[in-house]
């Protein structure tokens, strides 16, 4: 394993825009053979999922407030804030894809390090959360590019649980159906389970301490590194600019549709926002948190001028595919939300 060091100009980036596309120019361009490590943090963000409504899941008055980042990521999944007391690990894995999918070897030496330091209680729970007392403290992704893939996850070390709770507007239903009653009930910071040497570190100066152990050596300077050029840089920032970096991507258009009806299913929560005028759906917008390798837009279509009524509504949901464009769900079911009473 070798460590990749994305400062630039000698200073680390905490710019959540560019940070989250990382992975992206890793596996797709650069693909630096082996097992890479990047590590970072960012400054005050809210990332959401690609097809996420930020108009329903972020407080936007509270995240102007505070000079709170908005970042919409290119893959699927949920909200989530990140501060400077919170570390983004992700590793980087070219030319073999033998353990895609096991989130244990890729907690392990986060759960060794942490057990050393004095979480003794850290463990994997689920597939891919790491918790301690039945709290999560770190959620892990995956995703796959030919015969390389990129995983990781963020590890909460000190992060501001206020503004966590006050910026995010999770589903309620979501929540209900997981037994639990706010965003502070089932997350905690790591750094209170530390031993007594770590409590008045920063996470910059935690990170640190990780990364010495994670690679068993005594200075930074030891771990093989390959470090961020100019030319890098250059390729990123082109990549970036003009899309990602713009507010339409980031915070996309609220529609004000009519209707807003939203469930948590098996597959995460799905939202529709939609209007109804003559018993007929006149306009059709899908959110969530949801992951997918399809196309939304083709049940959207499908839906626009749709009876709305139960049979009608399943049969426009059945011929779009939804298992390829939306998930293991039926048409039934997304009817029955949409005609539900909320």
């Amino acid at each position: 394993m070798f460590f990749i060091n994305t400062d630039r100009d000698n200073k680390p980036v905490n710019d959540a825009t560019v940070n989250q596309s990382l992975d992206n120019y890793l596996i797709n361009t650069l693909k630096l053979p082996g097992h890479g490590l990047i590590m970072y943090i960012n400054r005050p963000s809210v990332i959401i999922g690609v097809n996420q409504n930020a108009y329903a899941e972020v407080d936007l008055k509270y995240l102007r407030e505070k000079d709170i980042a908005l970042v919409r990521r290119s893959s699927g999944g949920g909200a989530v804030y990140q501060d400077y007391g919170n570390i983004i690990f992700e590793n980087i894995i070219v030319g073999d894809t033998t353990d895609f999918g096991d989130f244990s070897k890729i907690a392990q030496p986060i759960l060794d390090a942490l057990h050393d330091f004095g979480a003794t209680g850290a463990v994997l729970q689920g597939r891919n959360d790491l918790v301690i007392d039945g709290k999560k403290f770190s959620g892990m992704t995956m995703v796959k590019v030919g015969d390389s893939y990129a995983a990781g996850g963020t590890l909460m070390f000190d992060l501001n649980m206020e503004d966590a709770e006050r910026v995010l507007t999770p589903d309620q239903n979501k929540l209900q159906s997981k037994g639990v009653k706010s965003v502070n009930k089932r997350v905690t910071n790591i750094k209170p389970y530390l031993d007594e040497r770590f409590q008045n570190m920063t996470a910059a100066e935690f990170k640190d301490e990780l990364l010495k152990h994670m690679f068993h050596v005594d200075q930074l300077s030891q771990i093989e590194t390959y470090n961020f050029a100019d030319e890098d840089w250059r390729i990123i920032d082109d990549r970036l600019q003009g899309q990602y970096d713009t507010d339409e991507w980031n915070f996309g258009k609220n529609p004000g549709f009519k209707e807003y009806k939203s469930k948590h299913f098996d597959i995460g929560t799905v939202a529709f926002n939609f209007t109804v005028e003559d018993h007929k759906v006149t306009a059709f917008k899908i959110y969530g948190d949801f992951i997918t390798g399809g196309n939304i837009n083709i049940i959207e279509q499908n839906l626009v001028g749709t009876s709305f009524d139960q049979q009608s509504l399943t049969a426009a949901f059945d011929k779009s595919n939804l298992a390829a464009n939306l998930g293991k769900i039926t048409g039934a079911e997304l009817a029955d939300l949409m005609i539900s009473e909320q």
